[in-house]
């Protein structure tokens, strides 16, 4: 352990302690609806790969980082979402970009890639402050020792950001409306269903869709709103800013340079509803997470603060290069804590992953979670210990035994807005608050599509 970790308070952020042996299949199936992370072994936290048979068929586990970035990277295209996340999340997502394959998905790809380039991403750091100052004036009204549900909290600023930035026409709709819909699906869509997980007819009612009925038809309503009024907007001559692009303009005008098609409606409609609703849980995740391991670690908490409270004057934001501590707070909740904790794909031919042979059709899971976890990567590694992030030693961290936001040509559109975005709401938050954990509160996390905690997050609020 790192003289850093030591001085810290011996704290084990909560996990699922892993199995001795795998599940039967009856148990794996309900383990697996209530929460994947408790399926894990023993030995998927050791081995660099493990290739097997189980009810859902031919499965590939792979933790070795060059086996990682064979099936990411080198041979890519051999490796396809599989048809479990689709039969999931299809209602809302099948035709965006985290679900598309192909072509369709090449071109929605590059449609959307000016949105995020560094220099578009470094031009939304005032709109991200705004939404910041926002933030803390909410929180400043609070009255000091108040409990708050730090997970809500972090979801609202978040969908905010998202208004001041890629959606500047607005969402249309109530915020907190947004978010109990985001977390409705989620936590309906997001509970893997025993029918779907053995490949049963779409026919068969699916008690998860069921409950996502509702936030669907909120979505569909919302979307159809905002589609309707930028496309009035354009209509009648408004002119986009092309300093700085907004999602639902680049949706609507866009087409492919070789035919001249636009997106479909059905295209349309689910990047919208990926970016809303992906687009700010992930980031409110990551920033739960992080303020309590923050509120459990004394150490670090001081030290990002001083970090903070040097580098700010006022409430300017410094560049990002000027709080190395609070980005490697950051970078070890997002280890412990990965947004997507699974990355599911599905061979289309036949192949050779370490010592395992791939038949077409294995299921071949890298998984973020146990990988960041595994005991042949890291140090400690169920323990919180920022200091892998700083200078010196982020660099010695293999690419890919760290993948937050995943890696190869499907690596997250957004992350370097998502980086941007949480460390400028962070760098606020520690300059004018202290979040400290409620006595007695049982913190979990739960797999549902992105890891979060369990119920949500209360915290007590202290004014600094």
């Amino acid at each position: 352990m790192s003289q850093n970790a030591a001085r810290s308070p011996l704290h084990r952020p909560p996990a699922p302690v892993p199995r001795e042996r795998a599940l039967g299949a009856i148990p794996l199936l309900f383990a697996l609806r209530s929460n994947p992370l408790s399926t894990w072994t023993r030995a998927h936290y050791e081995e660099p790969i493990l290739h097997g048979t189980s009810i859902v068929g031919e499965v590939c586990v792979v933790s070795e980082p060059a086996a990682i970035r064979h099936v990411l990277v080198d041979n890519a295209a051999n490796y396809r979402k599989d048809d479990l996340q689709r039969r999931l999340l299809g209602s809302g997502l099948a035709k965006g970009l985290f679900l598309a394959e192909g072509d369709d998905w090449r071109l929605q790809r590059r449609l959307l890639a000016p949105l995020f380039t560094p220099r578009v991403v470094t031009r939304f750091r005032p709109a991200m402050a705004a939404s910041a100052h926002w933030l803390v004036s909410r929180w400043q009204r609070q009255r000091a020792g108040r409990q708050i549900n730090v997970a809500a909290e972090y979801s609202r600023v978040t969908l905010d950001v998202l208004e001041r930035t890629i959606f500047p026409q607005g969402l249309g709709r109530d915020p907190a409306d947004f978010i109990q819909a985001v977390t409705a699906y989620f936590e309906s869509a997001g509970r893997i269903e025993p029918f779907d997980l053995l490949g049963l007819p779409d026919w068969l009612p699916r008690l998860g869709r069921f409950r996502a009925a509702p936030a669907l038809a909120f979505f569909s309503e919302a979307v159809e709103a905002m589609i309707a009024t930028r496309r009035a907007g354009l209509a009648a001559g408004e002119t986009p800013d092309s300093e700085q692009p907004d999602l639902m303009t680049l949706l609507l005008s866009a087409s492919d340079p070789e035919t001249g098609a636009g997106l479909s409606e059905d295209e349309i409609r689910a990047n919208i509803l990926t970016f809303i609703g992906a687009g700010h849980e992930t980031t409110a995740n990551a920033l739960t997470w992080t303020s309590y391991l923050l509120a459990m670690h004394p150490h670090w908490r001081s030290r990002a603060e001083a970090e903070v409270d040097s580098a700010m004057q006022g409430d300017v934001l410094p560049e990002m290069d000027a709080l190395p501590i609070v980005r490697a707070v950051l970078e070890e909740a997002l280890r412990l804590y990965p947004p997507a904790a699974s990355l599911t794909r599905e061979a289309i031919g036949p192949d050779k992953i370490g010592h395992a042979r791939i038949a077409p059709g294995t299921r071949v899971i890298v998984s973020p979670w146990l990988i960041h976890r595994h005991r042949r990567l890291w140090t400690d590694p169920d323990m919180f210990d920022p200091s892998r992030f700083l200078p010196g030693a982020r660099e010695k961290i293999d690419r890919f035994a760290y993948l937050p936001f995943g890696a190869g040509p499907r690596i997250c559109i957004g992350m370097g807005f998502a980086m941007q975005e949480a460390l400028v709401l962070l760098a606020h938050v520690l300059k004018n608050f202290r979040l400290e954990a409620v006595p007695g509160h049982v913190v979990e996390p739960v797999q549902r599509v992105t890891l979060r905690p369990k119920g949500g997050l209360p915290m007590i609020l202290r004014h600094r």
